[in-house]
């Protein structure tokens, strides 16, 4: 049975659809709907029931996906008992700069120890712009905040955002708001901008960078209020108590984009283990 007409199978079921699919297997639409047309033609049955918003699998599809998960699970298996991949496999990984240094220093040691000739390629943005290469095909697995829902992210849990400040701050201190965020795009940017117009609050954004550090930079220095989550809080700031005057900013979600057909065992222990992290993580928050 071809391996790449299973990988295609796989990567229409995982996300749902043909467009997503293709995008994440770096070919075109048309080819990969070929290549399920084949394995439909080889298996004598279909195995998607397609309409003009759904693609769902059919019964047939149903129960050849856990065998095609297994036949290219063993492959890569194969392959790297060959010494197929004498370089180590690649993991193309992007996730914000925040999360990067919330997460990884707990999870890389023992991964490395596991998989010493893995390679991961580290990408740090705004988590919109990383969903948007994700599903171009040039990363592997991306943990990022939730702007929009996707066929690709899976919800990993939810953390306040606060509203931060240098410790010898007050908000008294300033008539109009100084604020320090990231450019159009951003979330937390959307979510503080418009909490603020709720109450009317008069403010004035002083500072804006894609880096968390060009913003703590000025709210360390008492120059602006920005908005955190509790585990990326800068050292020498405090959270704005709910007494203060600023308006409540809710939750944001965090979620999990794992390329599909990516069967291989250090790819999938790499997600697990971020997974795990990252939900520890939050439940310690709650």
């Amino acid at each position: 049975m071809d391996t790449e007409l299973l990988r295609a199978f796989v990567a229409v079921a995982e996300c749902e659809g043909f467009s997503a699919a293709a995008r994440i297997l770096n070919r075109t639409q048309s080819a990969v709907s070929l290549q399920i047309r084949r394995l439909e033609d080889r298996m004598d049955e279909p195995l998607f029931r397609r309409d003009s918003r759904n693609v769902e699998l059919t019964p047939a599809g149903g129960r050849l996906l856990p065998y095609a998960r297994r036949i290219l699970s063993l492959q890569d298996e194969a392959r790297r008992a060959m010494g197929d991949d004498r370089r180590g496999e690649l993991i193309r990984l992007g996730v914000s700069e925040e999360h990067a240094s919330a997460h990884l220093p707990y999870l890389l040691p023992e991964y490395a120890t596991r998989y010493p000739d893995v390679r991961l390629e580290v990408t740090c943005n705004i988590s919109s712009a990383l969903v948007h290469d994700f599903q171009a095909g040039r990363l592997d697995v991306v943990l990022g905040v939730r702007h929009e829902p996707t066929r690709t992210g899976r919800l990993l849990g939810r953390e306040p955002m606060l509203w931060a400040l240098q410790e010898g701050r007050r908000l008294g201190d300033w008539d109009v708001l100084p604020l320090a965020l990231n450019p159009e795009g951003c979330i937390f940017r959307a979510h503080a901008l418009a909490a603020l117009g709720r109450v009317e609050r008069r403010w004035n954004l002083r500072y804006c960078s894609h880096s968390p550090t060009g913003i703590n930079v000025a709210v360390r220095a008492g120059l602006a209020v920005t908005v955190k989550t509790p585990r990326s809080l800068p050292p020498g700031c405090r959270t704005v108590a709910y007494d203060e005057g600023l308006p409540e900013l809710g939750r944001v979600e965090v979620e999990i984009h794992r390329a599909p057909g990516q069967m291989s065992e250090a790819f999938d222990a790499f997600c697990d283990g971020l997974e795990a992290v990252v939900t520890a993580s939050i439940a310690d928050a709650a």
